[in-house]
């Protein structure tokens, strides 16, 4: 049995994010501009930076064990892999990523149907050579090395498949949804054989519960105060929490320590009213996970 998990780090836009998220998580990863292989503090890892696009195919051969790449590219390539669970950074957007079919301000399409013959053009060629196939649609579809949008507007093609969060691009762009392919967020994928593999599921569960804690926390905060003891009734019931708010009762006093999670915008919202009812030494501090 080989005791080290191969990792792959999103290279792009999920690089920085998944970095911070990893440290949060209680893992230290470093990366260089001048090599694809970042450094952890942890020796049952190894590293190496991959474009999400390609994460799964190289996850199906067997080059990696473990990845983070968007749902997306994950159907695109029809990956044979593993998924582990959603990773929905809030650092980059919470979000889902929407594959839209995009028409002309012209075209008088109204449903996939009506394109029949015609030419689509999007960087998710497998995918949407797929999602027309199995409604037995005949069309062909071209690869868009970028600037999707200006091809439907110089007539080059017939409709675009495009990535889109809230669609203002399109709309801006005097473009139309016709309708929507797929929702695509970042999920953490595992190469089958390392999913069968008791000490690297091991490993790749312990990481994946780790990220989700460190996502949980974001925004959230932990609260505790000092309170006469005839107001904890009324200041529990301002305290929302995981479950209920933790009570204990100082020494030979009469007062209490309450102790509670929430998040940042609840506590300005909530400090006035439990300074009305006679809290003291309130204390807020940060989380990094929530487990």
């Amino acid at each position: 049995m080989d005791n080290q998990l191969r990792l792959g780090i999103p290279k792009g836009s999920l690089e920085n994010a998944t970095i911070e998220l990893f440290a949060k998580a209680g893992w230290k990863i470093k990366t260089s501009s001048r090599s694809y292989f970042p450094t952890s503090d942890d020796d049952d890892l190894k590293c190496s930076l991959v474009r999400p696009q390609e994460m799964a195919k190289v996850l199906e051969r067997g080059k990696l064990d473990v990845g983070i790449a968007g749902r997306d590219w994950v159907r695109e390539n029809d990956s044979d892999v593993v998924e582990v669970g959603e990773m929905v950074y809030s650092k980059v957007s919470r979000r889902p990523a929407r594959w839209v079919l995009v028409v002309g301000p012209d075209s008088k399409v109204e449903k996939a149907e009506d394109l029949a013959g015609a030419i689509i053009s999007t960087e998710l060629v497998g995918f949407t050579k797929r999602y027309f196939a199995e409604r037995n649609i005949p069309v062909e579809v071209e690869f868009s090395w970028g600037a999707t949008e200006a091809k439907i507007l110089k007539g080059l093609c017939d409709a675009i498949v495009e990535v889109t969060e809230t669609g203002s691009t399109i709309k801006a762009n005097n473009l139309r949804i016709v309708a929507e392919l797929m929702e695509s967020v970042p999920v953490m994928i595992a190469n089958k054989d390392a999913w069968a593999d008791p000490w690297k599921r091991t490993k790749i569960e312990q990481i994946y519960t780790l990220l989700q804690s460190a996502l949980r926390a974001e925004g959230m905060v932990g609260l505790k105060m000092n309170a006469p003891g005839d107001q904890i009734d009324a200041i529990t019931a301002l305290l929302p929490s995981l479950n209920r708010p933790t009570v204990a009762h100082l020494y030979q006093s009469d007062w209490v320590s309450i102790e509670s999670v929430l998040t940042e915008k609840e506590v300005r919202q909530i400090v006035p009213d439990l300074i009305r009812l006679g809290a003291e030494g309130i204390v807020e501090y940060p989380l990094n996970k929530i487990i």
